[in-house]
């Protein structure tokens, strides 16, 4: 978000201010203090009128008033929100003012944020929550990469802009996950569990759900008897999980077929945190004992590409999605997403308006596309009770040469090599 806010305040007269973990009567004190060297000013009053009556652009210009992590403030100090309202009113400010309040924290943002500022919260004109960035934006990011590098780089940090400014375009993936995951001096060495300790408390509980999610115990029962936990406490903390986007509930795109679905299936949604409770985890006392590269090429090397699958099918929906976008698609879709089997998958599902469908199966891993899988997908299309108007075969290697024939012959099939992406 920093980086975000830097170049949108990019040659615009602003003032920002990054609240700290502090009494009501410090944090007033650190602003005060900040708007005096900023603005050669001298604050006589202990409040944030004076703060806000006191910044200035200097010009007719509009100012950019930057409060960032304002949930520190608002939390503990009310004054600080009705101060605000009456810049955004001009009360304070005569010149032309944006004002950008911003937190780190979705829980908050969602649950709390009204409840703590009030009747004033509904004075607040837009509220907007920042995703991580797509696929797209790595392959953008790292223009030495591969189609596949960036797919791997996406499976592994996912799309947080702080992660993907660190990674090392110009050295390969080991290398980048030995440098910065595995050795004790990089940056995300302990970056999973700080995330989750820094929002949520009993760590212990947390990993334990976690690290079991990533071992394949994916249902509520399957936790129940993994953990030893009950099922209660297991709803309680992944719905707190959930809240973070740290995990979430799978739900299968909706057919006909509903009872050869699987449900109530649970996903670590974060990819770093997925990366982390599946690889390093559950061998964390030989992370400490063995070399990053011992540690790679005994544990990571070669599952990995097992592991990215889930990832490629990521990558493949989102480039679908912007083919529907610019109409190029034969049917026009609105809503998309995957059907989970109890005894196999089908990747991608959009269906348009009329409930018209296209379907999509991704290969990452094997070294060709066969026709075999075409005909599974045709079995498990049978089981979700779904016919496809087009079906897009998606690899990341090669097709065999019998399907490249058969999809010759066949309108409905359309083939997608990774590196048309």
């Amino acid at each position: 978000m920093e980086l975000l806010l830097k170049l949108f305040c990019k040659d615009k007269k602003s003032f920002y201010y990054r609240a700290r973990n502090a009494s009501p009567k410090e944090q007033l004190r650190q602003m005060q203090m900040e708007i005096e060297k900023q603005f050669s000013a001298n604050l006589t009053k202990d409040n944030y009128e004076e703060c806000f009556n006191r910044i200035k652009s200097g010009d007719a210009s509009k100012l950019v008033v930057v409060i960032d992590a304002f949930d520190l403030i608002a939390k503990k100090d009310p004054e600080f929100f009705e101060s605000i309202v009456k810049l955004r009113l001009k009360k304070l400010y005569p010149g032309p003012v944006m004002i950008l309040l911003c937190n780190h924290t979705i829980p908050w943002s969602e649950k709390e944020m009204e409840t703590c500022l009030g009747e004033k919260y509904h004075k607040v004109d837009g509220v907007i929550k920042l995703d991580d960035m797509g696929f797209l934006d790595v392959v953008r990011a790292f223009p030495e990469y591969s189609v596949a590098q960036c797919v791997e780089t996406y499976g592994i940090i996912g799309g947080v802009p702080e992660y993907l400014n660190r990674w090392n375009g110009k050295k390969s993936i080991k290398e980048n996950i030995c440098n910065y995951i595995l050795s004790p001096q990089g940056y995300l060495f302990s970056e999973a569990e700080d995330f989750i300790r820094g929002e949520l408390r009993e760590l212990s509980v947390y990993d334990t759900i976690l690290a079991s999610i990533a071992a394949g115990n994916e249902k509520l029962n399957d936790l129940f008897l993994s953990t030893g936990y009950s099922r209660a406490k297991i709803s309680v903390y992944i719905k707190n999980l959930a809240a973070f986007d740290v995990v979430e509930k799978v739900v299968s795109f909706e057919t006909g077929g509903w009872d050869n679905s699987k449900k109530g299936v649970y996903h670590i949604k974060n990819h770093f945190v997925n990366f982390w409770f599946t690889f390093i985890y559950p061998h964390l006392s030989d992370l400490y004992i063995l070399s990053p590269e011992e540690f790679y090429e005994a544990y990571i090397q070669e599952d990995l590409d097992d592991y990215l699958s889930q990832y490629f099918v990521s990558v493949c929906t989102e480039y679908l999605q912007l083919l529907n976008q610019v109409n190029q698609v034969p049917i026009k879709l609105v809503k998309m997403g995957t059907w989970v089997g109890k005894m196999g998958t089908i990747d991608i599902i959009g269906q348009n308006e009329q409930r018209e469908n296209v379907v999509g199966i991704c290969n990452w891993k094997d070294a060709q596309l066969t026709y075999a899988s075409y005909e599974n997908l045709l079995v498990q299309m049978k089981k979700a009770k779904i016919s496809a108007k087009v079906i897009y075969l998606f690899s990341a290697k090669k097709f065999e040469p019998a399907l490249v024939e058969f999809a010759e012959n066949n309108s409905q099939l359309i083939l997608v090599d990774m590196t048309e992406l």
